[in-house]
């Protein structure tokens, strides 16, 4: 879900709304970056979570999150031993995107045109991509949660500073879609965001208020 960002932010929603709607039933599906929206206007998918979804025409978007970057080095790199490291530090490396992956065209390019790594769209899953970082054919890209929950052999995770550092983790649905459990969920994510800010009173979870997909939400 939201390729290897946003995980995090979307596990807490999950377990939060279960725990408010137990009589309700989540069903996950990954969904290829292009066919996203496609999928929520005809209503195959619910509601999609991901970091690079541009031009929603007739889709409510929103922003939930924020999430700081890291950036998937093999142990045998020269920064393997840096604290953090920024993109310039890899202008001579390799970023790794797997082609089936929810990616933010507009974040990849600002790194590649602002003296960072280049970047090398793979026809190859997100697993191969790691293998080929263990093997030391490039670096790889993720958000803080996974990486300050997932260990990977030959590798060290490192955060991302300065510019392009941060991902936004952003929710997308059809303003038009029926279901109430639906709008249940966006609520309880609004609730979550107002809850780690001071700001007016959280919205009703019920309120009609607005790559990996929820492909459906049922009661």
């Amino acid at each position: 879900m939201c390729g290897q960002i946003g995980r995090a932010f979307v596990a807490r929603l999950i377990d939060r709304f279960h725990s408010l709607h137990p009589d309700v039933s989540i069903a996950f599906e990954d969904v290829p970056h292009e066919q996203c929206l496609a999928a929520i206007r005809r209503r195959r998918l619910d509601i999609v979570f991901t970091h690079g979804l541009e031009n929603a025409a007739l889709c409510r978007s929103e922003i939930f999150a924020y999430e700081r970057l890291f950036v998937l080095l093999p142990c045998n790199h020269p920064l393997a031993e840096q604290p953090v490291v920024t993109w310039a530090d890899l202008a001579d490396t390799c970023l790794l995107v797997s082609g089936g992956s929810s990616r933010d065209p507009q974040l990849l390019e600002h790194i590649a045109a602002n003296g960072g790594p280049s970047v090398q769209i793979c026809r190859a899953s997100e697993a191969t991509v790691i293998l080929k970082v263990q093997l030391g054919q490039g670096v790889a890209l993720a958000g803080e949660g996974f990486a300050r929950t997932v260990a990977i052999d030959a590798t060290v995770w490192k955060p991302i500073r300065g510019q392009s550092s941060i991902s936004s983790i952003r929710a997308v649905w059809l303003e038009s879609n029926p279901k109430r459990a639906l709008l249940r969920l966006v609520g309880t994510a609004r609730n979550m965001v107002a809850a780690t800010r001071p700001g007016p009173t959280p919205v009703n979870a019920g309120s009609s208020e607005g790559r990996g997909a929820i492909s459906a939400v049922t009661p």
